[in-house]
């Protein structure tokens, strides 16, 4: 299984750690619902 590669000026969906929130950004650090932090969903949780 390959890594999906990431280009940083490209949108990317980022879930919030607390409440779910999901968020389509060019970078998403901290979640605009809780203030949670938010993680990509195309990196493995592994």
């Amino acid at each position: 299984m390959k890594d999906v590669e990431l280009d940083p000026s490209e949108e990317s969906t980022y879930e919030c750690f607390n409440c779910g929130t999901v968020v389509r950004s060019v970078s998403s650090a901290t979640c605009p619902d809780c203030g949670a932090d938010m993680r990509n969903r195309q990196t493995p949780l592994e």
